[in-house]
């Protein structure tokens, strides 16, 4: 994994950044210093920044990356040159000293056969998940923060007939996906250009002929915009969403299309994901344990979720 870009401005966790183990690393506003490593979360005690170092090196770094950092915009995403994903909050956000989090992304050559040995799905979910996405069906995968949400979608889509053309939409760039027909588009909200919103990305998007669209993560007002389109012929999409459940995944998808949708009642819209979403797959982070612990079809829901 190459960090060479970032370690002269990060030296204190030099040895996390090339660590092969390490899937995580957060700077904390009061300076402490943790580590998740197989699915572990620990403090590192006798690592530290000297004052100011920290933010020098992150104002560095995003100059580097185009991107603005400063007390008008203190708020950093970006994707590193291998792939791992790198946020930061500085003054006046938070304090008294900057907060830092980097994603290394320890799993993006993994099979579905890894996934299997590592119990993070059944050789029957497996089967389940991969005739899905073969069919074409409408995917959404839901889960915490960390649970394996990236990893489970990078894996899924290997999947995808190989003909097929693959549009990737992010906010920052994650997946991962090993096609012979992959574009990828990340959102660009925090630079020194104009900004593109991920629902602008989302319009351009679809005027570039798409067989399968997937979309890093759903969080905003872009729900309508990809409720559209999968209403008007686009299958076999992928997306990610934050919620406690399957059935959660649904209503948080209707929640933030109602955003978009004009007055329309929240009902109306909640049956349209019910409808334009095949099948939810939810993944969970149990003491470490990250795993699928349920895989529901949509039309085995209620009116009433």
């Amino acid at each position: 994994m190459s960090f060479e870009i970032i370690i002269p401005f990060l030296k204190p966790i030099e040895h996390l950044l090339t660590s092969h183990t390490v899937s995580e690393i957060m700077v904390n506003p009061d300076g402490s210093v943790w580590m998740e490593e197989r699915g572990r979360i620990e403090l590192i005690p006798d690592v530290r920044f000297e004052e100011g170092a920290l933010l020098t090196g992150l104002e560095v770094i995003a100059n580097r990356f185009g991107k603005k950092l400063d007390a008008d915009s203190p708020i950093l995403n970006l994707r590193l040159p291998d792939g791992s994903r790198m946020a930061a909050l500085i003054p006046p956000v938070v304090n008294p000293q900057p907060m830092m989090t980097v994603r290394k992304f320890t799993s993006r050559n993994f099979t579905i056969d890894d996934l299997i040995e590592r119990r993070m799905l059944s050789s029957e979910q497996a089967q389940q998940l991969a005739a899905a996405v073969r069919r074409g069906d409408n995917l959404l995968i839901s889960g915490g923060t960390g649970a394996g949400k990236t990893t489970l979608t990078n894996v899924v889509a290997g999947f995808i007939p190989d003909s097929d053309r693959i549009l990737i939409l992010e906010d920052v760039a994650e997946l991962y996906i090993k096609k012979q027909h992959v574009i990828s588009a990340e959102a660009q909200l925090d630079t020194h250009k104009s900004q593109i919103g991920f629902s602008d990305l989302l319009k351009a998007a679809l005027r570039h002929r798409p067989d399968r669209i997937i979309v890093g993560e759903i969080r905003g007002p872009e729900a309508r915009v990809f409720l559209d389109a999968l209403n008007t012929g686009h299958r076999g999409s992928l997306s990610t969403i934050h919620a406690n459940s399957a059935v959660d995944a649904l209503r948080r998808l209707a929640q933030l299309a109602m955003r978009g949708s004009g007055g329309v009642p929240l009902q109306d819209v909640t049956e349209e994901c019910k409808r334009s979403i095949d099948l939810i797959a939810h993944v969970a982070n149990q003491d470490g344990w990250r795993h699928v612990t349920e895989i529901r079809w949509s039309y085995e829901f209620s009116k009433g979720i």
